[in-house]
């Protein structure tokens, strides 16, 4: 195997400001991007009427979750491939790296498999009405037989992040993005005489757009010292990298999906005050989404960062990270609740004119943006601890999270409170996220330390 090109590490070194910007920012703008295509949707599917909206926002916790384990296993392949590229053991890199790739494939085929024998016990379980069964069958068909495409883009981007490659992982994401800006429209609702797929459209679209991703992923891995080559794979311990893997990626994958699976559970819950408070719930819920991009791009970056120093030996240098992280996590929440609480209703009204929807809307986002902090330290938190391979702590404090404080939060308080509660619970539930997070991340910075060849 050749030696590693001297850039192959490149953040062991350097301004650990100025590498989380450069590997923030392209990471903000790729998930910007993701991010931008729920929006696309939720305003598309919007025009085609409230049953619409509701299905949609059932189905939205759904594809989040399954996402999310999606990826946990990105972040197994970047903390294995960041850390052994500190340790300077580029072989093992090249191999591990490789190797991902095909698990990520093979998980995806898996997981297609599963969403589509499950989409009605899924969705009966959520509580979907009846009358919304179609639609949400329309789109979870072609959805989870797409499904491969997009785990084989985690594996691809895991391999990018853990290199440090934030503007190729950002190409990927702008590309599939792209697709369905144009795609969703004229899917959807239709153009030109073409009468579109109604919500169906939508998951058309993302297939198409995972596919095109998918090609650019596999284009811009070749231009880095780690290009896919296969044939590493025969002198690849393949039951070590699938552990080294999955003991990073399995508790990140449920730790990620926990998030969602209680999202579910309060829709299942707030389908009880009715279809309007879905609706809005759902809506508002893509807007959130929307407007913490900065906090999903930093916990993305975060992880190369400080896989690479820990890895490196270098515990002074992740722990900077840890604090720049940190304090902008804060700034930026409390800046984004205070927009959020101004102007509620005039973004409710982006996505529907029904006066029940727009009032479920504002409700939320006068109660749960006031979490967006805590979110934030939640998530870079559970970064920074994938990274130095304690994914277990982070699926303990997601468990907690949603089981011991949300859940029981949404119980108690809905009979008096209604929908209210359910958006209650999920401040919660981020407070209670952001006090564990510091803690917990406190803890392990000054607790471990890298194995012994890693600081060698």
């Amino acid at each position: 195997m050749s030696s590693p090109s001297p850039s192959a590490a490149r953040l062991v070194t350097g301004s650990i400001p100025g590498h989380l910007v450069s590997q923030t920012l392209p990471a903000v703008i790729g998930v910007a991007a993701i991010m931008s295509v729920g929006i696309i949707d939720a305003y598309f599917i919007g025009r085609l009427g409230s049953a619409p909206l509701a299905a949609i926002s059932f189905i939205f916790p759904v594809t989040v979750a399954s996402t999310s384990l999606g990826v946990g296993v990105m972040v197994g392949i970047n903390s294995v491939v960041a850390r052994a590229l500190g340790e300077g053991d580029f072989a093992k890199t090249a191999r591990r790296a490789n190797f991902g790739i095909v698990f990520a494939c093979l998980c995806g085929l898996v997981m297609g498999l599963a969403l589509w024998l499950l989409i009605d016990p899924i969705f009966a379980l959520m509580n979907a009405p009846a009358h919304l069964m179609p639609l949400i069958r329309a789109y979870m068909t072609p959805y989870a037989m797409a499904f491969p495409l997009s785990l084989a883009i985690m594996g691809f981007n895991g391999v990018l992040r853990g290199q440090g490659e934030a503007k190729r992982t950002s190409t990927v994401s702008i590309t599939f993005a792209a697709a369905n800006w144009v795609l969703n429209p004229v899917l959807i609702t239709g153009a030109l005489g073409f009468e579109g797929f109604g919500i169906a459209g939508s998951a058309y679209a993302t297939g198409i757009g995972w596919g095109i991703g998918l090609c650019t992923a596999v284009w811009l891995l070749k231009g880095t010292p780690l290009p896919l080559n296969l044939g590493l794979l025969r002198d690849c311990d393949l039951m070590d990298s699938a552990k080294s893997i999955i003991r990073v990626g399995l508790p990140a994958a449920f730790s990620n999906a926990i998030n969602p699976f209680g999202l579910a559970i309060l829709t299942a819950l707030i389908a009880r005050e009715g279809e309007a408070a879905v609706a809005g719930f759902g809506a508002a819920g893509r807007l959130q989404s929307f407007v913490i991009v900065p906090l999903l791009g930093l916990s993305g970056a975060i992880g190369a960062i400080v896989g690479q120093n820990w890895g490196a030996g270098r515990q002074d240098r992740a722990r900077e990270a840890v604090r720049y992280a940190f304090g902008f996590c804060i700034v930026w929440g409390l800046a984004v609740a205070i927009a959020m609480m101004a102007a509620g209703e005039t973004f409710a009204q982006v996505f529907t004119d029904d006066p029940r929807v727009v009032a479920e809307f504002d409700l939320y986002l006068k109660i749960a943006a006031w979490g967006y902090a805590g979110f934030g330290l939640l998530i870079v938190g559970n970064g920074i601890m994938n990274a130095v391979d304690r994914a277990g702590y982070a699926l303990g404090q997601s468990v907690v999270r949603v089981f011991l404080v949300m859940l029981p939060v949404a119980l108690l308080l809905r009979p008096s409170m209604g929908s209210a509660a359910i958006y209650s619970a999920e401040l919660a539930a981020n407070l209670f996220g952001a006090l564990s997070a510091v803690v917990l991340v406190r803890y392990v910075l000054a607790s471990h330390t890298p194995s012994r060849a890693a600081a060698r």
